[in-house]
């Protein structure tokens, strides 16, 4: 029987015919599939535990014989995180021992080395796993091999605080879910020949905090030479906190825990800290810190300071209708007309009037439906409409929106208002997971095709698809036809959004009842 590390398991039987690969740590045997092989929770980074927590990603451990890489690893440590598509955390156990990855490759053997295509999963920087979400459709029908990674999240990913700061060399602290995925995207040019892929050609995608994320690592000179291209999906552009407001709060949070130094808080287990970090006015995200992050993402762009790859990057229609529906509909509340205005008040206060002048309840079939496009345009279409026209000075850019009003209907939530396009939405389309009617099947196999072609060329372009402009065009995605045009700012209100001292504001933990 082949044997892993002391403190592994031996390869199970089952997969005694799994493919094996030799990684610059070791031996890793996978699982065979028709169309896809699986390598699941290989280790990229030693675990962060003990005096590791709260410090940056170390190389993992070299092992002998062979390890079984047919289940992933643990997600890392996050609270409860259901939600209408299920449980973020995917299969495992929350633990601070989470730092692995999972790749796929196509079971068809090839003599050249195929594009890379890494996923940064979202979830607010405090919830998911890579494990979430599998990239053996992706990898068969793209002809890519797909990487599906874990980082620190929450507390354990976003914590800063003086103390860390003066134990770094840099005099920084925070970031650490940052430096995790750098670290993974260090394994990947270290190892993925091994697995049929090249090195020479990786593209960085992400969704929510995942690209956001992705557009972070454009901005982070650490990050230089360890991706080809970028996609950014609902997330890129927004403002994050400055380090020492970061540590200001930090201390503070140290302080409820009866910690007045990093010692204590890496005495405590991780449950409690988990615990005390659930709060829902804590803000665990990445920081401007100087170094990682040098700058805001948008000074960057705007000052050409990012690393210059072709970019892809857009948003779906009716982003924000899901925040709407789990705040209220599924919230077992409805929002009226009544609490339409206190909503918007309490998002937006004293610019809140502008905001209604320009929403008002008359332009929209629900109270929920005009509330999710004044979040859709302020947190997310503008936002990233503004990201994708800074790099278009100085990259090839390009812009997307996800239009498929039906696509979410199969979950069949109980809210009283259509979902349309909601955020997230768009994410089975790209992985090759859609069962749905003959268009939505046909826009599915375009966006598959789109992602992956841009992940081996730089160029979005699809079988039997539209052709894909630079920005300033945006590229429409919707079964009933895909299409391109330049009124996407008109129509999302961004001369309201994108102007000095426009009104913004982060989406509440729940909204005020009316």
């Amino acid at each position: 029987m082949l044997l892993s590390a002391v403190g592994l398991s031996a390869v199970p039987a089952a997969a005694a015919e799994g493919p094996i690969v030799t990684t610059r740590y070791g031996q890793v045997q996978g699982k065979a599939g028709e169309t896809a092989h699986a390598y699941l929770g290989i280790p990229y980074a030693a675990p962060p535990t003990g005096d590791r927590r709260w410090k940056p990603p170390s190389p993992p451990a070299s092992w002998t014989g062979v390890r079984d890489a047919t289940a992933p690893g643990n997600p890392c440590m996050q609270g409860p995180s259901s939600t209408p598509w299920g449980d973020l955390a995917g299969p495992g156990t929350p633990s601070e021992d989470c730092l692995y990855l999972n790749v796929h490759t196509p079971a068809q053997r090839s003599v050249l080395k195929r594009p890379v295509m890494v996923w940064i999963h979202g979830g607010g920087f405090t919830i998911g796993s890579g494990s979430f979400y599998d990239g053996g459709k992706l990898a068969a029908r793209g002809d890519v091999v797909t990487v599906h990674l874990n980082y620190r999240l929450g507390a354990f990913g976003y914590f800063a605080h003086p103390g860390l700061a003066a134990e770094s060399a840099q005099g920084i602290s925070g970031n650490y879910g940052l430096l995790d995925q750098q670290a993974a995207l260090r394994w990947v040019r270290d190892n993925i020949a091994a697995f049929g892929g090249d090195p020479g050609n990786v593209t960085v995608f992400g969704e929510s905090a995942g690209g956001g994320s992705v557009c972070q690592h454009l901005v982070s000179p650490r990050a230089l030479g360890l991706f080809d291209r970028a996609v950014a999906q609902s997330g890129c552009g927004f403002t994050l906190p400055t380090q020492d407001s970061q540590q200001r709060n930090g201390s503070a949070w140290a302080a409820g825990l009866g910690c007045a130094d990093v010692a204590c808080l890496r005495a405590k287990p991780a449950g409690e800290l988990l615990s005390a970090s659930l709060s829902p006015t804590a803000r665990w995200v990445p920081n401007v810190d100087g170094r990682v992050l040098p700058l805001q993402v948008n000074e960057a762009l705007e000052s050409g300071r990012f690393h210059r790859v072709p970019v892809l990057q857009g948003t779906t229609a009716d982003e924000g209708r899901l925040s709407v529906a789990t705040a209220y509909d599924l919230a077992g509340r409805q929002l009226t007309a009544a609490g339409y205005p206190v909503a918007v008040r309490a998002l937006y206060g004293d610019r809140a009037d502008a905001v209604l002048a320009r929403y008002p309840l008359t332009d929209h079939g629900t109270p929920a439906e005009a509330l999710g496009a004044v979040l859709t345009d302020s947190q997310f279409a503008c936002p990233q409409s503004r990201t994708a026209g800074l790099m278009a000075a100085h990259t090839r850019s390009y812009q997307y929106e996800f239009a498929d009003r039906h696509a979410m209907d199969y979950l069949n939530l109980p809210v009283g208002f259509p979902l349309g396009a909601p955020h997230g939405s768009e994410i089975r389309y790209v992985f090759g997971g859609v069962s749905g009617t003959p268009a939505q099947n046909a826009l599915a196999d375009r966006m598959l095709g789109y992602w992956t072609n841009f992940a081996k060329t730089g160029l979005p372009y699809a079988a039997d698809a539209p052709r894909w402009p630079l920005f300033p065009q945006v590229q429409t995605l919707a079964p009933e036809g895909i299409t391109s045009g330049t009124t996407f700012p008109r129509d999302h209100k961004c001369d309201l959004w994108n102007t000095a001292g426009a009104p913004t504001a982060p989406v509440p933990a729940a909204f005020p009842a009316p």
